[in-house]
């Protein structure tokens, strides 16, 4: 069975994904002071007042440890570039489990860019996450057409020899 557009388009729509993924984790390392100062912005009284006080210097140095925010963009960033990858491979080759596993991800994925949207982090992060979650609408739109659905279940059906309608009778 040929592969349809729409496995064809969730491809291409992943694809941007993962690299809208690695230009966040790239510029939460080059942005690394805007992510501070939001959190520190949002974190507590004491973190707030320390920001107006002394700048940011006063809040890397205080009393609060600052979270590390680089690390763990990058290390989800290679995590979720590794495992599209292996799924889409499973999804080309017609898989229905690798398709449930990819909208399962990017439901969850959805969910938790809609969660780091209420944190009010920098502008460049808004943006970035109202593409995402546009990209995240239009692949699950690509996973679950009817095309993707005959091709997943077309890829598994195994051909029958034609019946002799003499032997039935």
């Amino acid at each position: 069975m040929e592969r349809p557009v729409s496995v064809t388009r969730a491809t291409q729509v992943l694809t941007a994904l993962v690299a809208l993924s690695g230009v966040t984790a790239l510029l939460t390392v080059l942005l690394n002071d805007q992510v501070i100062r939001a959190w520190a912005r949002g974190h507590s009284v004491g973190t707030r007042s320390e920001l107006r006080s002394g700048g940011l210097d006063a809040v890397k140095h205080g009393a609060i440890q600052v979270p590390n925010f680089a690390a763990p963009a990058i290390s989800l960033f290679v995590v979720f570039a590794a495992l599209a990858w292996v799924l889409v491979i499973f999804i080309r080759a017609g898989h229905e489990w690798a398709r449930l596993t990819l909208a399962a991800l990017i439901v969850l994925m959805a969910i938790a860019t809609g969660s780091g949207m209420r944190t009010s982090p920098p502008t460049v992060f808004l943006v970035l996450s109202w593409i995402s979650i546009v990209l995240e609408a239009l692949l699950l739109v690509f996973l679950a057409h009817r095309d993707t659905t005959a091709y997943i279940r077309g890829t598994w059906q195994v051909p029958q020899a034609p019946r002799d309608v003499a032997q039935d009778a």
